[in-house]
């Protein structure tokens, strides 16, 4: 019988605009969580993607939710996710936001411009928060250095039950490299490739680490 399960996925960038014209971001492209939803699509799961600005054009039989700022991801995927079975946040939003927006476009004026940030919403530890027994979570951890410690915090932080670790290079990247820890930490596979080839990877270990076993779970209650 196959397995059929409801995946949210976050994908992208967001933005936190400083004024009208300007705004924080990050390189993110976009092209892993197109390449996840995609894999997705192909293993029979119905899939919803929350993603924030990108250049590139998403399976069409995803449903879409576009968003820009981080307050806007983690709206759309508290409304999205009970509905769903698991969410893996494949987005790289952006962590910090000004203290203050301008209304209008900051004048030059030959001096320095200080910045005062605060921290935005911590969108996957929300959702390993409100996520019911059944429910899954599959984080991204993006790390330049001591990968796998930072990994290792990011899993407890937000609950999550794989964690997927990879480095600033597969940003704006066709080709990702990539090591999957499960909810203790212990590494379960090591995939390198194009992101669809990766992405296929994981939804390889998602269909058997936990879509399979949470059907089991569910049948056995």
């Amino acid at each position: 019988m196959k397995l059929m399960a409801r995946i949210l996925i976050t994908s992208g960038p967001t933005r936190q605009y400083l004024d009208p014209v300007r705004y924080l971001t990050n390189g993110s492209s976009g092209r892993m969580g197109c390449a996840l939803a995609q894999a997705a699509l192909e293993m029979g799961h119905e899939v919803t993607i929350v993603s924030g600005p990108v250049h590139i054009a998403y399976p069409e039989a995803a449903r879409l939710i576009s968003i820009v700022s981080t307050e806007e991801l983690l709206e759309a995927c508290c409304a999205a996710f009970p509905a769903c079975d698991g969410a893996i946040g494949a987005a790289a939003p952006c962590d910090y936001r000004p203290h203050r927006v301008h209304s209008k476009k900051i004048a030059k004026t030959g001096q320095p411009l200080e910045l005062r940030l605060v921290e935005t919403p911590d969108v996957m530890a929300t959702l390993g928060a409100m996520k019911r027994p059944e429910q899954w979570l599959v984080g991204f951890a993006l790390e330049t250095h001591d990968r796998r410690i930072r990994a290792l915090v990011k899993l407890e932080k937000k609950s999550c039950d794989l964690m997927v670790v990879n480095g600033p290079e597969a940003m704006d990247s066709n080709y990702n490299q990539v090591e999957v820890l499960d909810r203790r930490g212990h590494p379960l596979q090591s995939l390198a490739g194009t992101k669809e080839e990766v992405a296929r990877g994981i939804l390889q270990i998602v269909q058997t680490t936990l879509v399979r076993q949470r059907c089991v779970l569910s049948r056995q209650s």
